[in-house]
């Protein structure tokens, strides 16, 4: 579509997904408006700084990817970055009720009492399997094992999953969550080896093997707010709600604000909203909810506690990234990260923050405790694997009721749904995190392509 400077694209939705997209939207010269149900743009991302503690309520860092790159760098924001502590590298696991480092080179493999000799030796024989073409999904812990143990499912996948998802490697799809493990065992048949030739590639291309881990001075909400900083003055409208989508030439929306009904008229409308929005979305004059289905996405509760601890009152170096906990374990956190070690500027002097994930799949009725509640059931788990004793001297709750979609076996259903529709009406487009990846630089990879689409439409 080419854009004229009456060309009116609506947005749904305001997180990283929809705001890079009416960036790039406005950028090419199309008339952008942004609807957003809550008091400010964002989603998930939220900072705030108190008496010298940084919190993340959502996202913590970023890997600093070629997208991210070049977002920072348009929005001028390379002055700001900070980037993770070198010890960050350093990452940890629980076995047998301690944390243990993630071996991080052969001789560490070797000798890292996380996993026995059976573990050990998979780790080379799979470098040995031949390329296999599979004609039907299978769960992430499916494959794994197939190439590996059980061993590695319980004590490396399943807590990385806890981590990325608040999931279940169980019950999540290669296909939808992992497609690049299928196509390297498809290309190379050892899933190392073609983790490794991915890397390679990417060294040839110029970019790291590994991104940067990355944030800002202060927090990542610095990224959404510039994004939104960027728009033209009165196309940000907040504390409203979307309710419906008449379709036609033009498109019009009707929403609601204050108590009162509006509408507006579109040329093309995008859809950027979580599941759960979209699954509400009157389509057509019989009120119609044809992406209802996306509802039933499990997207399961997730608290996230930021405590801070006098430094002498946590006996751990806190020397590292943090710490994943493997559901065998028993244990009530998700995991902990060592949020004042990443950056400079988390924590007071002489003071320490962590940041715990509670509930997910695992255990969602733990999410939704009252937070003093909370914080005794997990208060063993603190002790036990950083050493911390006594309450914390500062705490911050934020509770996500439907976090993380979780891109189950099945999730084509729901793919399909909302690729119907939009075929089923010119001129409208849907993207974010229940269609694209969860991860901010995939919503961001998400923004950038509805642009794209609008623009080529």
């Amino acid at each position: 579509m080419s854009a004229t400077p009456s060309t009116r694209v609506a947005i749904v939705g305001a997180g990283i997904t929809g705001l890079t997209a009416a960036l790039r939207l406005h950028e090419r010269g199309f008339r952008v408006t942004v609807f957003e149900r809550s008091a400010q743009p964002g989603g998930s991302i939220r900072s705030t700084s108190e008496d010298g503690w940084l919190v993340e309520s959502g996202p913590n860092s970023l890997q600093y990817g070629p997208e991210v790159r070049k977002l920072v760098a348009d929005l001028g924001l390379e002055s700001e970055l900070v980037k993770a502590n070198p010890e960050a590298k350093r990452r940890f696991l629980v076995r047998n009720g301690r944390f243990v480092p993630v071996p991080s080179s052969p001789p560490a493999l070797i000798r890292t009492p996380l996993f026995g000799f059976r573990t050990k030796l998979s780790l080379l024989t799979e470098l040995l399997t031949r390329p296999r073409t599979r004609t039907s999904d299978l769960s992430l812990a499916s494959l794994v094992r197939s190439h590996f143990t059980q061993e590695l499912v319980d004590y490396a996948v399943n807590p990385l999953i806890a981590g990325i998802y608040a999931g279940d490697p169980e019950k999540l799809s290669v296909r939808h969550a992992f497609p690049t493990l299928l196509a390297a065992e498809r290309s190379h048949g050892s899933l190392l080896r073609g983790m490794m030739a991915g890397a390679k590639a990417r060294k040839a291309a110029g970019e790291p093997g590994v991104a940067p881990i990355i944030s800002f001075q202060r927090g990542l909400q610095t990224l959404t707010d510039a994004l939104a900083a960027r728009l033209p003055a009165g196309s940000l409208q907040l504390n409203t709600t979307v309710t419906t989508l008449l379709s036609g030439q033009p498109h019009r929306l009707l929403w609601q604000k204050d108590g009162q009904t509006a509408y507006g008229d579109f040329d093309v409308i995008v859809l950027a909203a979580p599941a759960g929005a979209l699954a509400q979305l009157a389509v057509g004059t019989l009120g119609e909810r044809p992406l209802a289905s996306l509802d039933s996405i499990p997207q399961p509760p997730v608290s996230s506690l930021y405590l801070g601890y006098r430094r002498a009152r946590v006996s751990h170096p806190l020397d590292g990234f943090g710490g994943l906990v493997p559901s065998i374990e028993q244990r009530h956190v998700l995991g902990i990260l060592f949020s004042s070690s990443l950056y400079p500027g988390r924590a007071p002097e002489g003071h320490v923050a962590l940041t715990v994930f509670v509930g997910g799949m695992r255990q969602p009725e733990l999410a939704r405790l009252p937070v003093e509640q909370m914080l005794a059931r997990i208060q063993p788990d603190l002790r036990d694997l950083v050493g911390a004793e006594g309450p914390p001297v500062f705490m911050r709750h934020a509770f996500w009721p439907r976090a993380i979609p979780q891109y189950v076996l099945g999730y084509e259903r729901w793919q399909e749904t909302m690729a119907n529709l939009e075929k089923q009406h010119a001129g409208l487009f849907i993207g974010g995190n229940a269609r694209d990846g969860i991860s901010v630089p995939d919503c961001i990879k998400a923004g950038q392509k509805l642009a794209e689409r609008v623009s080529g439409a």
